[in-house]
C-alpha cells in the first residue's frame, strides 16, 4: 500500500514539473506573426510608420517577457542611430569619353559635392567578371576611404536594387563610388552633387543576465524590416507583408525570449535581438556589432526565413557556413532524442553565410550561423507581395523554434563553447 502511493505521489509530482515547464506554443507563435505581418504595418520599410509601430510591438513583448534593457540602450529595449539619407542626387560625367549612365553609379556618401577624375586620390578598384562582387561591396560599404569600385557589367543584377536609389549611411567621412562598365577605364570625369538629411533606426534588444557567466553571451537575432509598399502585382497587392522575410525570424526571437526567460536556468548571458535595416545593406546589425565585445559572444544564432519548409520536408533547417565552426554538430548533438536535423547549408554558391545578419560579427570571429528553411533555389514568395501568412506552416515554424530552444541548452548552460570563424583569405 505504501509503495502504490509512493508511486502516487511521484506521478503527481512529475505531472505537476511537467505542467511548470514553459512551452513554446503554435497559438503564441501565429499570433506574433500575424500581428508582425499584418497590413497594417506596411511591409515594415525603413523610415516609415510601418516599421515604427512593428518596434513598438516587439518593445512591447520584449516587456512583457521579462527581459532586461541592453547596456548603453538608448531608452528600454531601443539601440537608436543616426543615419544619412540622400533626398535627390544629380550624376553626371564621362567615362573612357563615353557620357556616364546614373543608372549605372552606386554612391555611398555624405558628401553634398563630389568630383572625381584620375588626379584625385582615391583607390580604384576594377571587380572582374569572376571576383566576388557582393564581398567587395560590403568591404568598402563600412569603411571610411576614398574608393572608387568599376565592377564588371557580369554584376549587372546586382545594382538592379541599388543604383539610382537612395541609399542611407553611417555618419562617416570617405566617398565610396561603384561603377557598371564593360571594362576597366583609364581616363573618368565623374560629377554628383546630392541633398541628404539625418534620420534615425532602432534595433530593439533585450537580455536575461546569465547566473555564473554574465560576461558570456550567446545571441538569438532577426531583422524584422522589410521592403515596404510597391507597385501592386496582379492581384492589385502592393504590401510586401515579409511574412517568411523576416517576421517569421522575428517571431522566433520574440517566442525565445518567452520561453527562456520562464526557464531561467542560463548560465550565459542571452541576448534578443531584433534587428533593422537589413534590407537597405544589414545597418541595424553593423551598428549592433560595433558595439558589441565580439570577443564576449560565444555563439550567434541569427534566424532567417523559417516559414516554410525546407528541401529535406519538416523537422529540418539548414545552418549556413556549417563547415566554418563546430556549432552545427554541437546544436545537433543536443537534439539525439528528436527527428529534427540541422543540415548544413545546400546553397553554397549563393554566399548566404556572408548575407544576412550574422555576418559582421562572424567576420570578427564569433560563431554567428543563421538557421534558415527558405529554398533559395525556388522560393515562389520571396521579396514579392505573396509572402504572406497564408503561406507559411505555422506547425513545422513551432518545431523549429522548438528545436533551436533545445539544441542551444549546451552552449546556454556553459557547457559547450563553439570554436571560433576562421575567414578564408
Amino acid at each position: 500500500m505504501r509503495f502504490i502511493l509512493v508511486i502516487v505521489l511521484t506521478v503527481i509530482y512529475l505531472c505537476g514539473q511537467s505542467q511548470s515547464l514553459p512551452a513554446i506554443s503554435q497559438p503564441d507563435v501565429s499570433r506574433i506573426e500575424n500581428i508582425l505581418a499584418a497590413d497594417d504595418m506596411q511591409g515594415r520599410r525603413v523610415f516609415t510608420s510601418g516599421i515604427e509601430k512593428a518596434a513598438d510591438f516587439i518593445d512591447k513583448e520584449f516587456k512583457e517577457a521579462g527581459l532586461k534593457p541592453f547596456p548603453g540602450s538608448s531608452g528600454g529595449f531601443r539601440q537608436s542611430f543616426n543615419m544619412i539619407k540622400p533626398v535627390s542626387s544629380e550624376i553626371t560625367g564621362t567615362i573612357d569619353g563615353n557620357p556616364l549612365d546614373n543608372k549605372n553609379v552606386i554612391v555611398f556618401s555624405t558628401a553634398t559635392s563630389i568630383h572625381v577624375t584620375p588626379a584625385d586620390h582615391y583607390q580604384k578598384i576594377y571587380v572582374k567578371k569572376e571576383s566576388n562582387f557582393r564581398s567587395v561591396l560590403f568591404k568598402y560599404l563600412d569603411s571610411s576611404i576614398n574608393v572608387l569600385v568599376f565592377v564588371d557589367t557580369s554584376f549587372a543584377k546586382y545594382f538592379a536594387r541599388r543604383a539610382g536609389n537612395s541609399i542611407p549611411l553611417f555618419e562617416r567621412n570617405g566617398n565610396r563610388i561603384f561603377i557598371l562598365t564593360s571594362t576597366d577605364p583609364q581616363q573618368y570625369d565623374i560629377q554628383i552633387k546630392q541633398e541628404i538629411k539625418k534620420e534615425t533606426l532602432t534595433n530593439l534588444i533585450g537580455i536575461i543576465p546569465g547566473k555564473s557567466k554574465p560576461n558570456e553571451y550567446v545571441i538569438f537575432s532577426a531583422h524584422y524590416d522589410h521592403l515596404g509598399i510597391g507597385k501592386p502585382d496582379m492581384k492589385g497587392d502592393s504590401i510586401y507583408n515579409g511574412a517568411n522575410d523576416d517576421a517569421s525570424g522575428t517571431t522566433a526571437v520574440i517566442t525565445l525570449a518567452k520561453y527562456f526567460s520562464k526557464l531561467r536556468n542560463n548560465e550565459r548571458t542571452l541576448v534578443f535581438v531584433t534587428f533593422t535595416a537589413e534590407e537597405i545593406g544589414e545597418f541595424g546589425s553593423a551598428y549592433f556589432s560595433r558595439n558589441m565585445d565580439a570577443e564576449k559572444v560565444v555563439a550567434m544564432f541569427n534566424i532567417e526565413m523559417i516559414g516554410t519548409e525546407s528541401k529535406w520536408g519538416k523537422n529540418s533547417a539548414y545552418i549556413t557556413g556549417y563547415d566554418k565552426t563546430n556549432m552545427g554538430s554541437i546544436l545537433q548533438s543536443n537534439l539525439v532524442n528528436s527527428q529534427f536535423k540541422f543540415y548544413p547549408d545546400p546553397y553554397p554558391e549563393q554566399g548566404l553565410f556572408l548575407r544576412s545578419d550574422n555576418a559582421t560579427l562572424a567576420r570578427k570571429g564569433v560563431p554567428a550561423h543563421t538557421i534558415s528553411t527558405s529554398k533559395m533555389d525556388s522560393e515562389k514568395y520571396y521579396h514579392t507581395q505573396g509572402d504572406g501568412v497564408e503561406t507559411l506552416d505555422m506547425n513545422n515554424m513551432t518545431e523549429i523554434i522548438q528545436a533551436i530552444s533545445l539544441s542551444a541548452g549546451s552552449i546556454i548552460s556553459g557547457k559547450d563553447t563553439p570554436g571560433r570563424v576562421v575567414m578564408d583569405n
